[in-house]
This record gives structure tokens, C-alpha cells and sequence, in this order.
């Protein structure tokens, strides 16, 4: 029995607009389900709520008990919505699932802030009625992003009569660029708030809006970031999208804590979708298999001399593609590959598709997410490239550390705080980093790692070694995320 079970039991209830495997478009969705499942191994007792969309797969549908209904007054003209919960138990946590077609039967979960805005002003404060209704008290209660800010006001407001009143709230920040912003008068009637939240120290943002994670961070108990250096950057006016000020305010209750993997779905020994798995012991030899099956696969000439690079990701500006179109071309030497995998702006799929058709054989662009082929792009390339103008954690460079893959990375947010730069002198460090967000700094970073590869192979392997023994698992930041449980509520 590890020594964290023998710590006070903590019961927390995680609000969020996402879960994987039940709905997921991003790095929330894997932390609702990655986090809730590590602290339940670590002695918490752990409830999820999210809304139960319409896209969510039939298979987890049908397996879903429902625990009952109930009318909530949401409006202030006093319009009332119908509150439906199922639930299902997995791996020792309980999925709430909230139920109003009105709100959740679009294909998507996210449509767009006309039809957000409603949908999650309900949903934040019929999360709350739903704990009352099943008499499920927690300790804490955990919320996610905007979609979920409006729920320490609620808490402290409309339900400040209730036993939920003593409850801590922590509020997560996953990617500060969304906010949850609208005019006033629709967030009044949508949620029928006191006027008092409505402050510019509370809500209020500009002349007539209001800012729905604003608000949430102003009355949250403790709000939380997904890295420690993201925590520092936000605070900064190039970071804090202009929350920057609101932060700086809140920075006595400000934490970071960086986000893991888990280390069970992304696993090279048991992935069943690699052309042969590898443990620390064959990493060296089944790699190579692996490179070999990825070029056969996307077409890349065959060479296991050839330096792999990896490039998984949204195609958007956040993650540094403007630097990447600008290097590309330099980059492509005769020795070196490039596996692109993702989706997102038109320009950056077009210029990558007009990469590949200009490098054949070299590039290869997979304007698609396909979670197989991700897999073998991690344990089939070289080395994977992050280079992003800011990233609150990032998971691709833990994954591609857990299968012996050297990230390239930019020295910002979780990047910076989970790379620990190559040092030659020393022969220590798990990749390569640059600092300011310029093309010819991405250029030298990449040119350092080939040179490692193609001069010094015996030191690039001990950096494979290193990568896969790196404990990226959610063990030790569950533990982070308990203390704090702790110190929020320390008595027993």
C-alpha cells in the first residue's frame, strides 16, 4: 500500500465540460478523466460531472444507470429547465451525467458562445443542484476552464444556504485564451446572479460584458494552472489575455501543477497498435522497427539512418507553425524526415500538404487525427517537435518522452518545466530548448539534436534511456493535487 493512502479520505467532485473517453476535443478532456482515476487510487473519494451531449457513444449510453430528475429555476424571470442525471461507474469513479436535450443534444459540445453561453450557465449551476439532489457533499469541489467558472459564484451565492456551503472551491485554468465572455444582460438572465457579482472586481470585464472565468477566479478558494512556469507567465501581460491584472490580484491563491499521462493508455510495452513494443531494455532495437514501419507506412524512404522528426498537433498559431513553415525547407538536408499529424487552420493545412508534394519522400502531412497512427508516430520518429508560443502544459512531449522519443521543445509554460535541456559537458537533460519565439533559435535547436544523432549516437541513446524511464504519470501531481486538498480542508 503506497504511503499517500494513509492520508485523511477527501471526497471531490470534478466539474468540467469534457471527459475522456465519453467526449475529449483537447488536453481538458484527458485531465478529467487522467486526474479524477489517480486520486482515486491515492484514498479520494471521486465524483465527475459533465453534460451528457448527444455525441457521447451509445456503447457508454446504454451502460449508463439513471439516479433521477428534478425542475431548476435558472432564469431570472423564473423559467425553469428539467435536470436529468445518469451515472456510470468505471475504475473506481463516478461519472454524473447531466441530461436536458434542450442544451446537449447538438452533435459537438462546443458551438459556438451563442449557444454556449446558456449552455453552461445552466449546466455550472445544475451541477450543484444535482450533489444536493443525490445528498453527495463534497469536500471540495474541483471546476475546469470557463465552462465551469460561473461555479464557485453560484456556490458562494444562490447555494451559500445549502450544505454544500462549506465546500472549497479550486478552479483550473487549462488555456487562459478562452474566457467565456458575453454582455451582461443575457449572463443575468441565464443565471439570475445578485447584481453585486457583477462588479468589475467579480464579472464584469470592458464596458458591458461579462467574463464568466473572470468571475470564477474571483471567487474560487484556490485556483489552480497546469504548470508552474504557466502560472508565473499568466500573471504577464503577453500571457494573461487580459486577465493579466485580475491574476496578479488572485497570486496568493495561484498554483501550478503540471499535468500527467497515463502511462496505461500510452504504454510501449503493451501498444497494441506498434509494430513492435519495447521496454527500456529493447528500446534501441525496437525503435528502429518502428521507424521503419512509420516510413513504409506514410510513404517516407525507407533509412534508418534518416533523422525522424515528429510533429503532432492542432495546426493554429499557439502551437509555433509560422516558425516551423519558415524552417521547413532548410530542414529537409537529405538526412532528415518530417511526420506531420493534425488538423486545423487552412493555411497551415494547405502549406503542409504543398510541403509534402514538394519533399516526397521526406514529408509527410496527415491532415487527419488518427489516434493509431499518433501512436506509432511517437514511437517511430527520432525526436518530436513542440515548438509553441505558449503551451499551459502540453501532453505530446510527455508522451513522446514515455516512448523514448527526444522532444525539441520551446523553453514556455509546462514545456519548460518538463524538458530539462541536453547538457554535453554532463550528459544529462531529456531534449533541446530555445527560449524566445524566433525561427533561426527552432533552427539551432533542431540542428543541435542531429548533431548528437548523426556524431555522437552513444550519447543520443542514453538520452532515449532516459527519456523512457522519466516518470510522466499522474501519480506524483494527484499527490500535489491532494496536499492541497489537504490544506483547503485539513480537518479529518
Amino acid at each position: 500500500m503506497r504511503e499517500t493512502e494513509t492520508t485523511p479520505r477527501r471526497s471531490i467532485a470534478f466539474i468540467g465540460s469534457e471527459c475522456y473517453p465519453f467526449v475529449k476535443t483537447g488536453g481538458l478532456g484527458d485531465v478529467m478523466y487522467a486526474l479524477p482515476k489517480a486520486l482515486a487510487e491515492q484514498n479520494c473519494d471521486v465524483k465527475v460531472i459533465v453534460p451528457l451531449y448527444r455525441c457521447i457513444p451509445q456503447e457508454y449510453k446504454e451502460k449508463m444507470v439513471y439516479r433521477g430528475s428534478f425542475g431548476m429555476d435558472l432564469c431570472s424571470d423564473g423559467r425553469s429547465f428539467h435536470v436529468g442525471i445518469m451515472e456510470y461507474v468505471w475504475d473506481g469513479v463516478v461519472y454524473d451525467f447531466i441530461d436536458n436535450e434542450e442544451f446537449f443534444s447538438a452533435g459537438n459540445p462546443y458551438i459556438s458562445l451563442v449557444d454556449d453561453i446558456p449552455k453552461y450557465c445552466y449546466f455550472s449551476k445544475a451541477a450543484l443542484a444535482a450533489l444536493l439532489y443525490m445528498d453527495w457533499i463534497p469536500d471540495i469541489i474541483h471546476c475546469h476552464d470557463w465552462q465551469a467558472g460561473l461555479v464557485p459564484i453560484f456556490l458562494r451565492t444562490l447555494f451559500a444556504d445549502t450544505p454544500l456551503r462549506d465546500a472549497k472551491s479550486v478552479l483550473t485554468i487549462h488555456n487562459l485564451r478562452f474566457q467565456g465572455i458575453y454582455n451582461i444582460p443575457t449572463i443575468k438572465y441565464w443565471t439570475n446572479l445578485p447584481d453585486e457579482v457583477f462588479s468589475i472586481d467579480v464579472l464584469k470585464t470592458g464596458v458591458e460584458d461579462a467574463n464568466m472565468l473572470k468571475g470564477g477566479l474571483a471567487y474560487a478558494d484556490v485556483i489552480t494552472t497546469v504548470s508552474e512556469t504557466y502560472a508565473e507567465e499568466i500573471k504577464t501581460p503577453f500571457y494573461g489575455d487580459g486577465l493579466d491584472a485580475h491574476l496578479r490580484h488572485h497570486a496568493y491563491k495561484l498554483r501550478g501543477i503540471v499535468n500527467g499521462i497515463d502511462v496505461v493508455q500510452w504504454d510501449p510495452e503493451t501498444d497494441n497498435r506498434l509494430a513492435e513494443n519495447y521496454d527500456e531494455k529493447t528500446v534501441l532495437k525496437n525503435k528502429k522497427a518502428n521507424k521503419k514501419a512509420l516510413q513504409e507506412e506514410l510513404g517516407l524512404e525507407v533509412d534508418d539512418g534518416k533523422f525522424v522528426i515528429g510533429l503532432i498537433s492542432r495546426l493554429t498559431n499557439q502551437k509555433g507553425l509560422d516558425l516551423v513553415n519558415m524552417i521547413l525547407p532548410g530542414l529537409i538536408d537529405g538526412n532528415t524526415q518530417v511526420a506531420l499529424l493534425g488538423t486545423g487552420d487552412g493555411y497551415y493545412e494547405d502549406s503542409f500538404r504543398g510541403f509534402e508534394n514538394e519533399f516526397k519522400g521526406s514529408v509527410c502531412s496527415c491532415i487527419m487525427y488518427d489516434e493509431g497512427r499518433a501512436h506509432r508516430i511517437y514511437a517511430g520518429s527520432d525526436a518530436l517537435l513542440v515548438p509553441s508560443l505558449f503551451e499551459p502544459c502540453g501532453l505530446t512531449q510527455l508522451i513522446a518522452m514515455r516512448y523514448g522519443t527526444v522532444p525539441i521543445v520551446r523553453e514556455t509554460g509546462g514545456l519548460k518545466d518538463t524538458v530539462e535541456p541536453y547538457n554535453e559537458f554532463e550528459n544529462t537533460g531529456n531534449g533541446f530548448t530555445f527560449d524566445g519565439y524566433d525561427a533561426g533559435l527552432l533552427y539551432d535547436a533542431i540542428n543541435r539534436a542531429k548533431t548528437v544523432y548523426f556524431t555522437d549516437r552513444e550519447r543520443w541513446d542514453d538520452m532515449v534511456k532516459r527519456d523512457l524511464a522519466k516518470d510522466v504519470s499522474w501519480e506524483a501531481s494527484a499527490e500535489k493535487y491532494k496536499n492541497l486538498y489537504l490544506e483547503l480542508k485539513p480537518e479529518y
